[in-house]
């Protein structure tokens, strides 16, 4: 490669989980001259009902270089299986044409990218993955991050532990991974939070009140619990909803997302005052929101990289989390009303003090160095 070559980036971004994390990197990307970025929006960022989120790309300031449509609008296993489908037929016909890049980067364990990188595979795209090497033992993603991992050629790994892991995937890595913390917690740095006052501005919601952030998927790894699971957590919050404000954030589209759905709107239709639903915070808000709340509940890897960050204490529900390694902030206990009433009370308000595991100082310029080092072996 010539020295004056730009270094050519795709990013795939399938949801608004996957752009927050990669936001303090694209915004590196963009301004730097070794680099000539491109941005991919497929899944949920172009559904209106997951928020059409792809209008938070856009008001970050990034244009927008290539849409897929790809999602269906039903959970249930059937269609994720065709929407997988769809995902990497419409990807097949985008790599045949668009296969030139030196590296594409992908991000997570979501069945939208898994189908996306599969596509790519007879076309010898240099994938880079970040966050591979990770357990999730309660989702199918658990699954969908391996995939992506054994196609790719580079990889950025947030603990050690997951660096061990992939050595064991794929073998011997080490000359293409590099361990880096959570690259989310990059935004905490150059983030300016929102006060509880611009908060309430902003979206309505009052801060000083007592509130609890809750964000709950459904378990994909068993689908036969996530009935009982909604019906534990509803009589759960209709108790705690008496005493406290509950902000809560929209599943994504998962197998039964829709039940969760469904019960937040009962909750919210009964408790209109004290419930509030949202379909996207973008990362600001979502931080500051976790910042000034008093606890939180759910099923959400934020719990387990961001929350100690913020001196929060976590109910992790289930097993879509399990196996992945967290702080001394987060409880694992199962979806049980009891065990739900029993934690908020003995956690709510106080503050989580050691350091965050995931923390890793210069997560972004590693990222930077590797890439160039790499293309220009």
């Amino acid at each position: 490669m010539g020295t004056n070559q730009l270094i050519k980036i795709l990013v795939l971004t399938s949801s608004r989980a996957d752009f927050g994390i990669y936001l303090p990197l694209l915004k590196e990307l963009k301004s730097n001259h070794s680099f000539e970025l491109k941005i991919l929006a497929f899944g949920t960022h172009l559904s209106k009902f997951h928020g059409y989120t792809i209008n938070q790309i856009k008001e970050e300031g990034f244009n927008i270089d290539y849409q897929i449509s790809t999602l269906i609008t039903n959970d249930e296993a059937v269609d994720i299986s065709t929407a997988f489908s769809l995902t990497a037929l419409k990807f097949s016909d985008f790599w045949n044409i668009n296969n030139q890049f030196d590296w594409v980067l992908v991000l997570g364990d979501r069945f939208e990218m898994a189908a996306a990188v599969s596509a790519g595979i007879p076309y010898n795209i240099p994938f880079v993955h970040l966050y591979g090497g990770d357990t999730t033992l309660g989702a199918i993603d658990n699954i969908y991050r391996n995939i992506i991992s054994v196609s790719s050629k580079q990889h950025f790994v947030a603990l050690e532990q997951h660096q061990e892991k992939l050595n064991g995937l794929i073998g011997d890595i080490k000359d293409n991974s590099l361990v880096i913390g959570s690259l989310s917690l990059e935004n905490i740095k150059d983030l300016n939070l929102l006060t509880k006052e611009t908060f309430k501005n902003k979206w309505n919601i009052d801060l000083s009140k007592d509130s609890i952030l809750i964000t709950i998927h459904p378990e994909t790894a068993n689908t036969n619990n996530n009935i009982q699971n909604v019906k534990e957590v509803y009589e759960a919050l209709i108790e705690i909803v008496q005493t406290k404000q509950l902000i809560i954030t929209m599943p994504n589209a998962d197998t039964d997302g829709i039940i969760y759905r469904e019960m937040y709107q009962t909750l919210k239709s009964k408790f209109e005052e004290q419930v509030f639903l949202i379909e996207n915070f973008g990362t600001l808000s979502y931080f500051s929101c976790m910042k000034h709340v008093g606890l939180m509940i759910g099923n959400t890897s934020s719990g387990k990289t961001e929350a100690a960050s913020f001196n929060q204490y976590v109910l992790n529900l289930g097993d879509r989390q399990k196996g992945r390694l967290s702080n001394n902030n987060v409880i694992s206990i199962p979806f049980n009303k009891e065990l739900i009433l029993e934690k908020t009370n003995q956690y709510f308000g106080k503050k989580y003090l050691e350091k965050n595991i995931y923390d890793k100082t210069g997560s972004i310029s590693m990222i930077i160095n590797q890439l160039k080092k790499i293309k220009n072996k």
